[in-house]
């Protein structure tokens, strides 16, 4: 098969389908791609190396592992790119920074323009707490703190997402996890901060943790074997490939265009309401958040897709809601914050690291 096809075969896998800790996670892509894992890792460097594919890791599940919100931020126009970039380059706890546009622009909420995600490290305070000094930093205005309820979709995978028709779902509903934080021990934590590093691309071997355990001075096989507890435990996302989808290289993968849909319903509905949106195929992220009532006009369930034309973007929402509307759920508002400019990383969650930012911008 040619290079593109072979890619994409790969990375129709790799982005989002390999859940949990493997020992051995290109053999794990390899299997449900039906590509040799030497194949794999060969092309998953390559793509690296060309930039197509801006990291490769272990996620961890955040909401497990800190208190975090989804945060929109109000503030100046000309203060919007300034803020971005001082996030960017500042603040290691925020993740995902976007700046959308209302549409429509009458919507409530729609001078809320900079939106992020946050991750505050256990012990390191509050959400709120670490937006004052954000704000005081930026100039923001105002800020809306929108934490998680229940998530019902995580997962990128924009390449198995390119062909998706409007109304494309899930054979079942998604059911709905709700955010949970274990107890962590000193080797757990030395164990999760050495996982979650994206991987060099001399890393690039069948067992990568074996090189892991060694830079933390631990025996590979207890390495394994924490990891693998970790994964039982619920604080394990999954390995995965993060395309740049911002490159043209990328088009294909139908990454052009993206938005943060916001719909409230009645309550009482939010559980049956984010399932059915969640179960929608093109939703990369679906959450229950709550602290939106009075700016965003009490909406509840918010999620992202991503599709390669607007016209498709909007193809996939109208689907969402005339599934709503057929499954009994009333849409009492609805509105796309449509993305302009992002940036999407993954959030700090050291502690130690916290506390030496903190020191600096307390």
């Amino acid at each position: 098969m040619d290079l593109q096809t072979l890619d994409s075969r790969i990375l129709s896998v790799a982005e989002d389908c390999v859940a949990g800790f493997h020992r051995r996670p290109f053999a794990a892509v390899a299997s449900a791609s039906g590509v040799e894992e030497s194949v794999v890792l060969e092309r998953l460097k390559a793509l690296l190396e060309q930039g197509r594919v801006r990291r490769v890791r272990q996620t961890l599940l955040s909401t497990s592992l800190a208190e975090g919100a989804l945060v929109a931020w109000k503030l100046p126009e000309d203060a919007l790119h300034p803020a971005f970039d001082w996030l960017s380059a500042n603040d290691p706890f925020t993740g995902h920074i976007v700046i959308r546009r209302a549409d429509p622009p009458t919507a409530p909420g729609a001078d809320y323009r900079l939106w992020t995600t946050l991750k505050v490290p256990t012990g390191g305070g509050s959400v709120q707490e670490h937006c004052r000094m954000l704000a005081r930093c930026t100039g923001a205005e105002n800020w809306v703190v929108m934490p998680v309820v229940g998530m019902f979709t995580l997962g990128v995978g924009h390449t198995r997402r390119a062909r998706l028709q409007p109304g494309d779902r899930m054979p079942e509903p998604p059911r709905m996890q709700v955010p949970q934080r274990p107890q962590l021990s000193e080797e757990d934590w030395r164990v999760l901060l050495s996982l979650k590093e994206s991987l060099q691309p001399h890393e690039f071997v069948s067992c990568p943790w074996e090189a892991r355990a060694a830079a933390i001075g631990m025996d590979a096989e207890r390495y394994c074997r924490v990891a693998e507890s970790l994964d039982e435990r619920g604080v394990i996302g999954r390995f995965a490939a993060f395309l740049d989808h911002r490159g043209a290289a990328n088009k294909h993968a139908g990454t052009g265009y993206a938005a943060l849909f916001h719909w409230a319903v009645p309550p009482g509905m939010e559980e049956r309401a984010g399932a059915a949106i969640g179960s929608h195929i093109c939703m990369t992220h679906c959450y229950w958040r709550s602290g939106a009532e009075e700016v965003f006009g009490g909406a509840q369930i918010m999620g992202v897709a991503h599709a390669a034309s607007r016209e498709m973007l909007d193809a996939h929402k109208a689907a969402m809601d005339a599934y709503l509307a057929e499954q009994g759920i009333p849409l009492l508002h609805t509105v796309a914050f449509r993305s302009e400019r992002a940036e999407i990383r993954p959030s700090e969650i050291s502690p130690v690291v916290y506390a030496e930012w903190r020191k600096l911008h307390a």
